[in-house]
């Protein structure tokens, strides 16, 4: 063997080396954003229905006008506004539900054919 195979071999067992070590990363940072995406897609959901429960008992007669849940509901409308400059993240493991409902709403009506 000579030196230039001796230096390409080196050479060659490093690249393959640092590829193999950037494929291992590359997964594994994948598998931690698309583990967040789900996190916040999850909260997202949560503050959403939170935000549901409490308009619903402001809105109940015992409580109406009340400011303290009024203030409760202006800082939950404001963090699901917030939480919604990170769709781009949560839309990653979201199911495309549309084309299915579109799909529904077809059969449903046959008399449009």
């Amino acid at each position: 063997m000579s030196k230039l195979e001796i230096i390409l071999l080196c050479v060659s067992t490093v690249s393959i080396l640092f590829n193999i070590g950037i494929v291992l990363y590359t997964r594994n940072v994948i598998v931690k954003l698309l583990s967040v995406s789900e996190e916040l897609g999850d909260l997202k959901t949560m503050i959403d229905n939170f935000y549901a429960h409490i308009l619903t008992v402001y809105e109940m007669e015992m409580f109406y006008g009340d400011e303290t849940l009024s203030h409760l509901l202006d800082h939950t409308r404001s963090l699901g506004e917030q939480l919604e400059t990170f769709e781009y993240i949560y839309s990653l493991t979201e199911e495309d539900v549309e084309p299915q409902e579109e799909e529904y709403d077809n059969n449903d009506n046959p008399e449009q054919t």
